[in-house]
């Protein structure tokens, strides 16, 4: 079964923020994704496109701001659970 988890490559080496489900040794293959924040390519909408797109999210408003929705605030964190990542 393939299975996909998020990690961090740093000094040469892949630290992994989740663990495998029921893998213990397994081929792998590692692809470096490009930093969100060096990115120079940001998408961009006209303003007939910003607005379209607006109207179509309006009717999610009410929806989004549903007492319980804020489980969803920080999801991807809450997702991979309690594995901290050194930032040094």
């Amino acid at each position: 079964m393939i299975q996909t988890v998020e990690g961090v490559f740093r000094d040469g080496k892949v630290e992994l923020l989740e663990s495998p489900k029921g893998i213990q040794e397994a081929r792998v293959i590692v692809t470096f994704l490009p930093d969100p924040a060096e990115s120079k390519e940001k998408p961009t909408f006209t303003p007939d496109e910003e607005a379209d797109l607006r109207g179509k999210l309006a009717s999610w408003e009410a929806d989004w701001h549903a007492p319980g929705m804020e489980v969803y605030d920080d999801y991807e964190a809450r997702r991979r659970g309690p594995c901290p990542v050194s930032t040094e």
